[in-house]
């Protein structure tokens, strides 16, 4: 059954979901513990990311069903430890302030990009080393993982940047607070019919590979790509139909501690066009 197409989607979807939740679930109770519990919740969890690389590493030149699921774990454990120390504020950018009103053209986006960058610079230096070291794996379903995580993102801040209709600030922690202030509520941006484009054209190039091989291994690989790319481009399209995502994960969050004046997220901090 482990070596099916969708018992492999469904597993790619269910593994979205859980890490997802779970980060979200830590962040919110370090909110609970004080400043310093966002650096210990990150150190605490560096076994995920030594793990990740050590499946990463063990698995690139097997060609396996399960090694394609493991595969496919490590690349979330990394990306996940990643995110980890984004939002509980450990590895963002060097600048943690807040956009002020009349920021315009580059000026705008340098501050933006400075809310980011030491996160950025580490997916580019993990990408880097990922690729350098499986250019010639058997078993790319971790690599390309990363390869869809890391443009998907990219996309995704960038549409956030430029506009979107909705935009979902609930699970932001204290730490980003000032995030919100370099997103922007609009109508469609220029960039946004290109990304659904590209992740569309990728879901139909996967879905084809998926078709055409035999192997178990492939199939469970190519399955899980689709997968986690088509869940890459609903996420683009939640940037613009008004559906209730957050409803995903706020049932198992705990209450959120009330924050103080300056770490609150204001009703102007989203700029309006």
């Amino acid at each position: 059954m482990i070596a099916t197409a969708w018992f492999a989607a469904l597993a790619a979807l269910f593994i979205w979901w859980f890490s997802t939740g779970a980060i979200l679930i830590v962040v919110r109770r370090a909110e609970h513990r004080g400043r310093l519990a966002h650096l210990r919740a990150t150190v605490m969890a560096l076994p995920l990311l030594g793990g990740g690389v050590w499946l990463f590493e063990m698995t690139r030149h097997v060609e396996t069903v399960a090694t394609a699921y493991l595969a496919f774990l490590a690349a979330i454990a990394i990306w996940g430890w990643v995110e980890l120390a984004f939002l509980t504020g450990v590895v963002t950018g060097p600048n943690t302030t807040r956009c002020h009103p009349h920021a315009r053209g580059w000026e705008r986006f340098m501050r933006a990009y400075g809310t980011i960058a030491y996160h950025e610079t580490l997916l580019v230096v993990i990408l880097f080393a990922m690729l350098v070291t499986s250019h010639d794996s058997a078993n790319g379903v971790g690599v390309w993982t990363f390869i869809i995580l890391f443009f998907a993102r990219i996309s995704a801040k960038l549409n956030l940047f430029l506009g979107v209709p909705k935009i979902n600030v609930e699970f932001l922690p204290t730490p980003l607070a000032h995030l919100p202030s370099h997103f922007k509520i609009s109508r469609l941006n220029w960039l946004f019919p290109f990304s659904i484009s590209a992740l569309t054209f990728a879901v139909a190039c996967f879905m084809e590979r998926l078709f055409a091989v035999s192997d178990p291994h492939d199939t469970v690989g190519f399955a899980l790509l689709t997968a986690i790319t088509a869940l890459a481009l609903l996420e683009h399209w939640l940037m613009v139909l008004p559906l209730p995502d957050e409803r995903l994960w706020r049932w198992m969050l705990p209450e959120r501690k009330e924050r103080s004046e300056d770490d609150k997220i204001r009703p102007n901090d989203l700029g309006r066009t």
